[in-house]
């Protein structure tokens, strides 16, 4: 049983099929960050380049059968790492558990995520406003979680010019987007300087899809 499933989290709802989890890991960080070990070793941070020729400002890694991968020949979902052209890491067993109990609590069961995107922010980085459709299909949600440095999340609507709402997340808190909202716009604001006691001066970010 994992720790957040014995304490009631405050539920803070974004949209029809969105919801914001406070707190939600908040037990499970440290936990969290030792399995991350384990992916990042083998497939370190890295800048990918966009295919417009733009070095991104986050670092990234992946975990799990495909990864999320961005060139000059496009973004898209690929099994391999490219700098090391083995098999991307396998996602840890704490990663699925959390990934399938936050869609479970946000109206999504049956979550099967085969991705899991790994973000990370320094001070000044951040991430456009943009829509996840890479995936196959958008039956499956969206599962985010926040470890380390808070940040300021961007969450718009069906197109980049509709409004945006500003929502602090803290180290432990979770995101969750699928049904009417699972194309919603999305961003981070660039990412105020600090110091977290387990990541020091980054915010990590694990987004979890249902890509293949």
């Amino acid at each position: 049983m994992m720790q957040h499933e014995l304490f009631a989290e405050p539920r803070e709802p974004l949209a029809e099929g969105a919801v914001l989890l406070r707190g939600f890991c908040a037990r499970e960080v440290e936990s969290l960050l030792r399995e991350l070990d384990s992916v990042t070793a083998p497939a370190p941070f890295r800048h990918m380049i966009t295919p417009g020729g733009y070095r991104m400002s986050v670092a990234m890694t992946n975990c799990g059968p495909l990864g999320w991968v961005s060139d000059a020949s496009g973004y898209r979902y690929s099994g391999t790492d490219p700098v090391s052209g083995a098999p991307w890491p396998a996602m840890p067993e704490g990663f699925v558990r959390l990934a399938q109990a936050a869609a479970a609590a946000a109206g999504f069961p049956a979550f099967a995520p085969d991705a899991c995107l790994v973000n990370r922010y320094e001070p000044g980085a951040k991430l456009s406003l943009h829509q996840d459709k890479d995936e196959k299909d958008f039956r499956a949600p969206i599962v985010s979680v926040s470890l380390g440095l808070p940040a300021t999340f961007l969450f718009g609507g069906q197109r980049r010019k509709d409004p945006v709402r500003r929502f602090r997340l803290v180290t432990g808190d979770v995101v969750v987007w699928g049904g009417p909202a699972r194309l919603t716009y999305h961003g981070v604001s660039p990412l105020a300087d600090g110091e977290d006691t387990l990541t020091g001066r980054y915010r990590i970010n694990l987004t979890f899809r249902k890509a293949g």
